[in-house]
């Protein structure tokens, strides 16, 4: 079975738009500065942006406000295509303990990570679908860690269940992974080294005392 090429459906997608001379709304799912930096960068030449800053994932609240502040300062600092705005979601860590209840122990990358992806992107859907947006995505394909094909099914049907559309991605490629870590040293972007969660927090504190 041949694999989808989610970049390249993007391409079209954006060269597309670029010939009908149409600037679709993106909500811009958004799991940190770093990894937003060069969705943006990409993106803002071609869709009317608004970063959805929605991760419920994020254990301790003082790690979430760091976070929202560095994204903030990073929409204000870097010079894009077009303004983007900011939108905060419900800080609810409660509910994805609720959601991921009995999946304390599944490996990082597991089923709990699933639930937890499932949860952010289909709250975006919903935000898009209620505001009238025209698509939404999420930055989360530029991390090397994380399945773009999983990310963007589960997004199709997050989509298809608010009634929305979604917009394909692998942000990694073409070495937009690497083009985010230089945006994160050239505007001094706090990099975290763990998704946010307690058990991925656990997981980095015992590979960093590995190391020592």
């Amino acid at each position: 079975m041949n694999r989808r090429n989610y970049q390249k459906e993007l391409e079209q997608i954006i060269r597309k738009g670029e010939a009908s001379g149409v600037i679709p709304k993106l909500l811009l799912h958004a799991c940190c500065a770093p990894c937003s930096s060069w969705c943006l960068e990409y993106l803002t030449p071609y869709f009317d942006i608004t970063v959805f800053y929605y991760n419920p994932n994020i254990d301790l609240e003082e790690e979430y406000r760091k976070r929202v502040r560095e994204e903030q300062r990073l929409i204000s600092e870097m010079p894009l295509a077009r303004p983007v705005r900011f939108l905060e979601g419900t800080y609810e860590p409660e509910e994805y303990h609720r959601l991921v209840k009995g999946h304390e122990k599944d490996p990082e990358g597991g089923e709990r990570c699933g639930i937890c992806f499932r949860q952010r992107l289909q709250k975006t859907a919903e935000t898009a679908a209620q505001l009238g947006y025209d698509c939404f995505t999420t930055t989360l394909t530029i991390s090397p860690l994380k399945n773009a094909d999983r990310l963007n099914r589960i997004g199709e049907e997050a989509a298809k269940e608010a009634g929305t559309v979604f917009l394909p991605s692998d942000f990694k490629k073409k070495n937009g992974y690497l083009r985010s870590i230089q945006l994160s040293a050239e505007y001094g972007l706090y990099r975290q080294n763990y998704c946010g969660c307690s058990f991925s927090r656990a997981s980095a504190g015992s590979a960093d005392e590995g190391q020592q």
